[in-house]
């Protein structure tokens, strides 16, 4: 067994453990992993899913800047009432008609305000269109040829064990997880 996958164990293990921890050992947990204490309203089984989640982000990574922004945009449109701004991604014009050539037919669809029509049916989205075409799930976009504006590099958030977290004991003293070395390399190919 590699020592990555022995850290995932040992993660996996003490976030196993989290749910029997009473109400004061997950407060000194949120503590340390959230850097201020717990909110007191908090119950005893919310605050361990938190800490287990924290534990997580610690080791792994946790989402990146690009998905922060989006969320918070979301929030913002949901709170605002702005149902456009909640699924804002690539916006094509009403008006706009997109062509495409399935198996000797061409098909020509007409972006709406609230949809797409093709053949004079009116569909949600454009992986709908595509499966009415083909009979198969395809994404609509890839399936019109669509380029989406280029995401954040996933990798960015990468891996970041966390000193917080690593070697700290349980609330008997017993298991630790592991730290790993920074500088090491995966092992997964």
């Amino acid at each position: 067994m590699s020592r990555r996958e022995r850290d995932d164990a040992a993660l996996e293990a003490e976030i196993a453990r989290l749910p029997d921890l009473g109400h004061e050992d997950l407060r000194k947990r949120w503590k340390l992993l959230f850097g201020r204490p717990a909110p007191k309203s908090l119950r005893r089984k919310f605050m361990a899913r938190a800490v287990a989640y924290q534990m997580q982000v610690a080791a792994y990574g946790g989402l990146s800047a690009a998905t922060k922004r989006r969320l918070r945009e979301i929030a913002m449109a949901v709170h605002n009432g702005d149902r456009r701004g909640v699924f804002s991604g690539v916006q094509i014009k009403p008006g706009t008609q997109l062509i495409r050539q399935w198996q000797n037919t061409t098909h020509t669809v007409m972006v709406l305000d609230d949809g797409f029509a093709l053949d004079g049916r009116t569909y949600k989205s454009l992986s709908a269109v595509a499966k009415a075409i083909t009979s198969t799930n395809w994404n609509g976009y890839a399936f019109f040829g669509i380029k989406r504006a280029a995401r954040g590099n996933k990798a960015a958030a990468g891996s970041k064990r966390d000193s917080r977290l690593m070697n700290q004991p349980d609330s008997e003293g017993g298991a630790r997880v592991p730290s790993r070395n920074s500088n090491e390399r995966d092992s997964r190919a």
